[in-house]
């Protein structure tokens, strides 16, 4: 089976060695570019906790004075992976699901234990701040990353694709998808695609790319990658 992935390198690498791994054949198209942005000096002995929704979030973080017994709410297992290698001890995963976050946080944080630190890129799928500021939580979002598109994609590849189109296709985020979007128009593939399946984080990505033919639409959560190469 031939499979596309397009996230950064970075985040693809272990992926592509288990499919590969698995009898497949993985091809590689990163979408966008992550890259740091300036932000506000941070004291961290204000915060009784942190939350990350992205590992990109701890990626650029200097935590070297953080206290790493502080309780770290993590949205994914990538995430929880990221901060348990650079030392956090005390962290809590919500599998993928931003949702599930924040009921993670609430059954195991009281308003009362104090601030809560949230680290982010520029743009978010769900506002977790503004939700537990309902809950009566006091928290600050800090922006420490920003995503950019990628608008310039290799010929070669290009031609070599349209000549073995890809049964599966993972698409991670709504920026993914935009980036995506106008990689198919640009190239002129917008017909190539009703032979593949289309692998979305969820519907907000996959409305995005909802104009293209594709053979099915499926939408998973992260960890669910290779149990969805048997649903096709």
């Amino acid at each position: 089976m031939h499979i596309l992935l397009t996230r950064p390198l970075e985040d693809s690498n272990e992926m592509i060695l288990r499919f590969q791994k698995l009898g497949n054949i993985v091809s590689h198209l990163p979408l966008i570019s992550v890259e740091s942005k300036n932000f506000e000096k941070i004291n961290f002995d204000n915060f009784k906790g942190i939350i990350f929704t992205s590992a990109n979030a701890i990626k650029f973080l200097d935590t070297k004075n953080i206290n790493k017994k502080i309780h770290c709410f993590c949205v994914g297992n990538a995430t929880e992976k990221k901060a348990r290698n650079i030392g956090f001890q005390n962290v809590f995963s919500a599998e993928g699901n931003v949702n599930n976050l924040k009921e993670i946080i609430l059954q195991n944080f009281n308003s009362s234990d104090g601030k809560l630190l949230y680290l982010s890129g520029e743009i978010i799928s769900y506002n977790l701040d503004e939700q537990l500021i309902k809950s009566g939580y006091n928290i600050k979002r800090i922006i420490n990353y920003t995503v950019k598109p990628i608008e310039k994609f290799d010929e070669n590849f290009i031609d070599k694709l349209k000549l073995n189109m890809p049964e599966i296709v993972f698409v991670y985020s709504q920026n993914s998808a935009v980036s995506f979007l106008n990689f198919i128009k640009n190239y002129q593939l917008v017909d190539y695609w009703m032979n593949t399946n289309l692998m979305c984080l969820g519907e907000k990505t996959s409305s995005v790319l909802n104009e293209i033919k594709w053979k099915k639409i499926f939408l998973f959560s992260p960890g669910e990658e290779e149990f969805l190469l048997y649903k096709i």
